[in-house]
Formats: structure tokens, C-alpha cells, sequence
């Protein structure tokens, strides 16, 4: 394993940055986490990585930012990564709804969580920074039983062109593997696929040290906030979307067994089932209706806990949502619908995994 003392490249402050973005769930904070000590412990560098988050909730926005510098190079700043030389996207529905790019200059590296090819997302998200990295981290997680995380890191050290792959493997041995010692050759085999399967186009390029990518910005902020700080989103329930945070896996609602004992329900971290009046052997009572997929985080305690098996674990990109309950119809291809396997698709919203459910699903 080498040490690297002297960086690629480096900003005004001698320091080598990378901001990570995701939503809770995906495991950025982890990643963040594990690429400091990655410059720290293993590569002779001076680092510091922290994170920033709200809630703490699967679905809500994360940043991660890692510094790196030369060892005989004091690192102070503690401040948010602004100018990445890496960007990581962990899920690309961030895109236009949260400002991510923004910072983004010819030398920013980006490494993007899509299904589409790099030329397609550098088209399609007008990026062109000198460099596009794209992999489909879900499916690859999937795949090898792993985590998008770890996939994500595997394609960050690839993009990065000097981190050495077997510091990354060193690093999820002596530190997840100790901790995990189940999921180590599965968070192995998630590093290696993300390395071999991430493609990069070459895009062009502004000057340097210019914005390449036109910079995103809140629809609301200090300057042009309602006056008296007035939210016309009650609640907040417009944005209270949490199917992005899903990994692959949704709970699947077969009716015909379900006895209505309401343990989903008080297992349920989001209030998910629906309930309403109705008819039950014969006596009147409170009938599970079934899911709200919008809130749903995927996290599957509702099936561990189904004493009749009226939940079951099923591949999400099987079941889209039928056309009448769809939000975004031009983005869904038609295919099986909930309703033909059992669930009430009526009182669902978009539950297919397309790149715009971040933020109440609108386009």
C-alpha cells in the first residue's frame, strides 16, 4: 500500500476536498466517515471529515466533507466543503431539488448514483466538469448483497485516479470487518463492483477555476423568503417524501391474509397503514387498507413482525404504481401494477424508483 504525500491537486489552502451528497439511509455519513481515515490512516495525509444533517431521518438531505493536506501541512479549517475537487451524488433525484452542484468548477471531479450513462446524465443535468463518473449504485448493491455506500466508494476511489484500491480494502477490514464480521466479503465484494463497473465520460470543460455547471439555488432563502417567515407548506407534508430512501425492497400487502391486528401499524416508524372502517368476519372494525409507498422508507419492520404473512418482501422495481395513482405518468413505463398482487394501489402514491421522488415527487 503506498503513502501519498503529495495530492493531485489542491486549493488556495493547500487542502484536497471532497463534499458527499445524499439522503439518511444511504450511508454518505459512513462513507465520509471511512475516506478521512482512509487520507488519515492509511495514505500519511492530514484529515478531517464531518458531516451535516437535520433530522437524522431516512429520506432527509446529507452532506459529508472530507479534507485532505500534506502531513507537514497544519489543517485548520472546519468549515463546509464549497469548491469540491470530488463531488459524490448518492441518489441523482437531489438534482434540481436541492442545490447540489453547486461549487461545481472545471477541476470538480462528479461521481453520480444513475441508471443513465455518463453522456446521457452530463446531457440531461447540463454537468460538464472534465470529468463524469456514473454507476447504477442501487443495483450493483443489490446484486452483491452490499450496500450503496460501499459501492459508492469502491467509484470514488476509481474517479479520484490516485487513491489506491487496496487502502480502501485494508480500511473495511480493520474497521467494518471488526464490527461486521458477517458482511465483510459482501461490503468487500460492493467496493470491488463499484470500482469495475463505474464508466466516466469527458466533458466539456470551462476554464479553470470558472463555474462549469450553473450554480443551483434554494427556491426560498434569506433574500426572498415570504415576509414574517410565513411556510405555505403546512406541516411540511408536501416535502415529507421518504420513498427515495429505499434500497431496492418494499413491504408488499396481501389483503386476503391479513387478520387486521394492527401490528404493522404500531411497528411502523412513519405511519404507513391506513386504516378505515369496515367489515371483518362478519363484525364491523378498522380494516387495514394498506400502504402509503410515498412515506414508506423501506426498512421492512412491518414484514418481520406480520404473524400471517400478509407482508412480504418484494423487489420494488417489479411493482410500479398503476397510471391513476402516478405523479410523474410520463416518467413510468406501464408493468405490473400493486393491485394485481394484492395491494391497495388507490392509496398509494408514485412508488416507482425514478429520480423524482425527492421532495413530493414533482417533476
Amino acid at each position: 500500500m503506498k503513502e501519498i504525500t503529495l495530492l493531485p491537486m489542491t486549493n488556495e489552502m493547500g487542502c484536497y476536498e471532497i463534499r458527499l451528497e445524499s439522503i439518511g439511509g444511504l450511508g454518505a455519513n459512513l462513507c465520509g466517515k471511512m475516506l478521512g481515515e482512509l487520507g488519515a490512516l492509511y495514505l500519511n495525509l492530514n484529515a478531517l471529515s464531518f458531516s451535516s444533517y437535520g433530522s437524522e431521518k431516512r429520506g432527509s438531505p446529507v452532506k459529508a466533507f472530507i479534507r485532505w493536506c500534506a502531513p507537514d501541512r497544519p489543517l485548520r479549517v472546519q468549515s463546509p466543503v464549497t469548491k469540491p475537487h470530488l463531488l459524490g451524488i448518492f441518489h441523482e433525484g437531489l438534482i434540481g431539488t436541492h442545490p447540489v452542484l453547486s461549487g461545481v468548477t472545471s477541476e470538480t471531479v462528479i461521481v453520480l448514483n444513475t441508471k443513465l450513462s455518463p453522456e446521457e446524465a452530463a446531457d440531461k443535468y447540463h454537468i460538464s466538469t472534465g470529468r463524469l463518473f456514473c454507476l447504477d449504485a442501487l443495483a450493483i448493491a443489490m446484486e452483491q448483497k452490499s450496500r450503496i455506500n460501499m459501492v459508492m466508494l469502491g467509484a470514488i476511489v476509481k474517479a479520484s485516479g490516485f487513491l489506491p484500491l487496496d487502502a480502501a480494502f485494508t480500511l473495511c477490514k480493520e474497521t467494518l470487518g471488526e464490527k461486521y464480521p458477517a458482511a465483510l466479503a459482501a461490503n468487500l465484494s460492493g467496493i470491488q463492483a463499484g470500482y469495475d463497473k463505474t464508466e466516466y465520460v469527458e466533458t466539456k470543460a470551462a476554464s479553470v477555476g470558472e463555474s462549469s455547471t450553473p450554480t443551483e439555488q434554494y427556491y426560498w432563502g434569506y433574500d426572498n423568503a415570504p415576509i414574517g417567515g410565513i411556510n405555505p407548506r403546512i406541516g411540511s407534508t408536501v416535502s415529507n417524501d421518504l420513498s427515495p430512501s429505499r434500497e431496492g425492497y418494499i413491504p408488499l400487502f396481501l389483503p386476503e391474509k391479513c387478520i387486521n391486528c394492527g401490528l404493522c401499524d404500531s411497528t411502523c416508524p412513519d405511519m404507513v397503514f391506513q386504516f378505515a372502517l369496515g367489515t371483518y368476519k362478519g363484525k364491523p372494525g378498522m380494516v387495514n387498507q394498506g400502504l402509503d409507498y410515498r412515506h414508506c422508507k423501506g426498512c421492512l419492520r412491518c414484514v418481520e413482525v406480520c404473524p400471517t404473512h400478509a407482508l412480504v418482501k418484494a423487489l420494488e422495481h417489479d411493482y410500479p404504481s398503476p397510471p391513476h395513482a402516478r405523479t410523474n405518468q410520463d416518467l413510468l413505463p406501464d408493468s405490473i401494477a400493486y393491485e394485481k398482487t394484492g395491494a391497495n394501489s388507490w392509496i398509494t402514491s408514485d412508488a416507482y424508483l425514478d429520480e423524482k421522488r425527492v421532495d413530493g415527487g414533482h417533476v
